[in-house]
């Protein structure tokens, strides 16, 4: 895992910071309108969805098998079949082939039926993936007698201590068509990792002596160092669990540094970064390629900026060395160290800016290499989940986020978070055109919306509507996902959340 922290940062990705900087009817009868979300504006069979009738008919017979009824339980068995092919058959040949839903579960999910109640619904409006977030808030989805890992199980009740809330989700999923992805926190390990005296090292700092307790409203957000070793062997084995469950496909969300607010919204000084831990500190320290270049590295950390006056001590500590050298600087032949240290200054300051940014950003790339690496080696697709809008500048200052997915593989999924709020659809479509320009072809690219079906929410559109302005770039993709089941349910699911 160490090798990955000293991964180079050489000259095309430095320029491009710089540039960044700068700048139907179908087979089935069933698949008819679903009339129970707006009475007033129906779906239609373009989306996959099932008739009220149908699906009404399949929830009695599951109520029935619950009570012990056995001909119900053989009619819902058979039903859950018969739809799971219907939906196969309807996504093959309607866009999107993929529509995923997000979802949460509780430990009172654990119940008798929670679960396949919840996979019907999702069944009956037309998706056949589900995003099963497994590693939130400091929590993972694993059995609390088979959780090696730093962090508690989400299910912790007496008596329920082997159950596994994911391999059943995956089970259930599979047996209605579903792929069920496994959904994970990434860079925040959430506040009960905050809380081991043994991890201080690993929690993120900037040049303010802020974790980002300090700077998040929720504080269940605890951000790490992607550099620091402990957190890497922490999380790399928490995934390897998640993958020994075989979902089919893992998404990593959160992989960025803390949002913030307000006028910090906005990374203009090294300060604002997050660079002050030993090991993120170390990792920078190592791309010094001279004695010059390490001076000046450790001076611009240590008062956040230069002066000519620093230029001229170091090349008075290490008068055998020409200009200070570092991953990625290139000395223009005009630019030598014969220039004058006010000349020089400006161009130090700025270029020593651009290595804080670049090594910031490194450090969240390097950490999504090593998390996707157990689901490589199963061969189970991975997926990383961003903000169009987190690598974004503002002349010479970067969103807080510093969220590189530009620099994302195109080997794993982008799920772009387009959740822009104008009242229509515009600026979610600018959004997921902002991504498919960056993305190289081969990309899977799948946009993540947010609302529910049938009504305008927060602002914005139903998702009918979100879902058609996206349609005309179907041939580039393939799959949309939307966020989230609590929002389609809220009742359910603020009922399941308190076990009510």
């Amino acid at each position: 895992m160490s090798s990955i922290s000293k991964r180079p940062l050489n000259r095309v990705r430095l320029s491009s910071l710089r540039q960044h900087l700068v700048t139907a009817i179908f087979g089935s009868s069933l698949l008819i309108p679903y009339f129970a979300i707006q009475p007033v504006q129906a779906q239609t069979a373009e989306f996959c969805q099932l008739s009220l009738a149908a699906a009404q008919t399949k929830e009695n017979f599951r109520l029935s098998a619950l009570k012990g009824n056995q001909e119900a339980k053989k009619r819902y068995q058979e039903l859950i079949k018969k739809h799971a092919q219907e939906l196969q058959k309807c996504r093959s040949r309607t866009w999107p082939n993929v529509q995923a839903i997000w979802l949460r579960l509780y430990p009172c999910d654990i119940k008798a039926g929670a679960i396949d109640q919840i996979m019907d619904r999702m069944v009956n409006r037309g998706y056949n993936q589900i995003y099963l977030e497994v590693f939130y808030d400091g929590r993972v989805l694993l059995p609390a007698s088979a959780n090696p890992t730093v962090w508690p199980a989400v299910v912790r009740q007496k008596g329920a201590e082997k159950v596994d809330l994911l391999s059943i989700a995956i089970q259930k999923g599979r047996q209605r068509g579903l792929k069920v992805y496994s959904w994970l926190y990434t860079t925040n390990f959430g506040y009960n990792y905050a809380l081991r005296r043994d991890r201080e090292g690993a929690i993120a700092r900037n040049g303010k002596g802020q974790t980002s307790l300090y700077v998040v409203d929720n504080r269940s957000q605890v951000f790490i160092d992607p550099y620091n070793e402990q957190a890497k062997r922490d999380y790399y084995r928490m995934v390897q669990e998640i993958v020994r469950r075989r979902p089919d496909g893992l998404l990593f969300d959160y992989v960025r540094y803390p949002r913030q607010a307000g006028t910090d919204s906005l990374a203009t000084t090294v300060a604002d970064l997050w660079l002050y831990t030993e090991a993120t500190q170390v990792a920078l320290f190592r791309r010094a390629q001279n004695n010059k270049g390490l001076e000046m590295i450790r001076r611009f950390l240590t008062k956040g900026y230069i002066t000519a006056g620093d230029i001229t001590d170091v090349d008075k500590l290490y008068p055998q060395e020409g200009e200070p050298m570092w991953q990625g600087r290139i000395i223009p032949p005009q630019q030598k160290s014969l220039l004058a240290p006010t000349v020089r200054q400006p161009i130090l300051q700025m270029d020593l800016w651009l290595l804080a940014v670049a090594h910031s950003m490194q450090g969240i790339v390097d950490f999504v290499s090593l998390a996707t690496q157990p689901a490589k080696q199963a061969r189970i697709p991975s997926g990383v989940v961003f903000f169009p809008e987190g690598n974004q500048t503002v002349g010479q200052g970067y969103d807080s986020r510093l969220q590189p997915w530009d620099r994302f593989p195109s080997s794993l999924q982008w799920h772009p978070m387009s959740y822009a709020t104008c009242g229509n659809v515009s600026c979610i479509v600018q959004q997921v055109q902002r991504v498919l320009s960056t993305a190289k072809p081969s990309t899977q690219v799948i946009p993540a919306l947010a609302g529910t079906w049938g009504a305008s929410v927060s602002n914005r559109p139903p998702l009918e509507a979100q879902m058609r302005a996206l349609r005309p770039f179907g041939n580039k993709i393939k799959g949309v996902s939307h966020f989230a089941y609590s929002w389609q349910y809220p009742q359910d699911d603020s009922d399941r959340k308190l076990c009510r």
